[in-house]
């Protein structure tokens, strides 16, 4: 690829920075050299990206399934190292400082914490949400995504501070993947005994089958694919089918199809809970029976994006469980910034949940 040459010169206090912008469905990526001031705004941090990994809604974008701004700057699962921190300060979400130096990961949202949603606690759902890799591209402030050299963390933005002896391709997914399955499991409530059917067993669901596994309930994971089963297996799953049960306490369902929807809440006992988090994109309506959910004293609950203590729940979680689960198999490769285009490509094909890019 040819590269974009700056459009600002290096100053005292500008950074040299990349990244990868995205033209458009079927139109290659082109990489950028620009600069960043060295000392954020008020509120704001300057992060290295050290790793990024391509998710499954980046791949949606690219191939014209999910609807996102063009041009802009993807990817949204990273993990990175503090370089600069604005005036005034930033606090992690369990109220630490947060410093130069810290290896960090941060949400998929920044909001705006005045609105009405937000004054309800749905800080996820802010009216003047901003998104990581999924805003337009603004040339004169483009570092919004992760597929770059660095991230400018806006005001409102939660934060976690990463361990030293957490490995970067696990942390990474934690910004959406691991994080949105915490804000799954707390919407499900107490899991213990339960009987747990999840459907789908990609990167989110065997995440939630390594998690309910651990807040001891009984975990059915179901995929079409054998090799997708045998992975929840080695998760934790306490049984893998091709085809949901009946009469399950809980349902999660993090794949997306409309016939696994349809699975979830077909197979609720009584007082059961659906939880709904893989639909974003646009699918197929889903028939519900009204009398069913009545009379099945039925719960149907939705999640999306996630609060900031679920991200802090997913590192916890990821830093605590990531010896004794096959997190870091999730992720393969190592692209390039140069190469984000042949990323994208090993996504779609590779038998792996996650593929890395890393920009330096």
């Amino acid at each position: 690829m040819q590269m974009t040459p700056p459009r600002t010169s290096a100053g005292p206090d500008r950074v040299p920075v990349r990244y990868a912008r995205w033209d458009g469905v079927d139109r290659p990526f082109t990489p950028v050299a620009t600069t960043t001031p060295g000392t954020p705004g008020s509120g704001e941090v300057l992060v290295r990206v050290d790793l990024a990994t391509v998710c499954g809604s980046d791949l949606h974008t690219v191939t014209g399934r999910r609807a996102s701004p063009i041009p802009s700057v993807l990817g949204h699962e990273q993990v990175g190292t503090v370089l600069a921190v604005g005036g005034g300060g930033v606090r992690c979400v369990d109220g630490t400082p947060v410093v130069p130096g810290m290896r960090v990961v941060w949400s998929v949202t920044a909001s705006c914490g005045d609105c009405d949603r937000c004054a309800r606690g749905f800080t996820q759902k802010c009216r003047r949400l901003r998104k990581y890799g999924h805003e337009p591209l603004d040339e004169a402030a483009p570092l919004t995504g992760g597929f770059a050299t660095h991230c400018v963390l806006l005001p409102g933005t939660a934060v976690v501070a990463v361990p030293g002896d957490l490995p970067d391709a696990v942390a990474a997914p934690a910004s959406c993947a691991t994080a949105t399955v915490a804000a799954v499991l707390a919407a499900a409530g107490p899991l213990a005994g339960l009987r747990v059917l999840v459907t789908g067993a990609g990167m989110l669901g065997v995440t939630a089958v390594a998690m309910a596994a651990h807040a001891d309930a009984h975990v059915i994971a179901v995929d079409p694919d054998p090799d997708r089963r045998d992975q929840a297996l080695r998760f934790g799953a306490a049984q893998v089918a091709a085809v949901a049960p009946d009469e399950v306490d809980v349902a999660l369902e993090l794949s997306g199809k409309p016939s696994a929807v349809q699975a979830c809440l077909r197979s609720l006992a009584v007082g059961g809970t659906a939880v709904l988090a893989g639909s974003v994109s646009p699918g197929d309506p889903v028939a519900l029976d009204p009398e069913r959910v009545v009379r099945g004293l039925h719960s149907v609950v939705g999640v999306h994006n996630y609060r900031p203590v679920d991200l802090q729940t997913a590192v916890g979680f990821l830093a605590a469980r990531h010896r004794t689960r096959p997190f870091a198999e999730l992720v393969s490769g190592g692209f390039g910034l140069d190469e984000v285009d042949a990323a994208f490509a090993a996504a779609r094909t590779a038998r792996v949940m996650r593929t890395a890019v890393t920009p330096r």
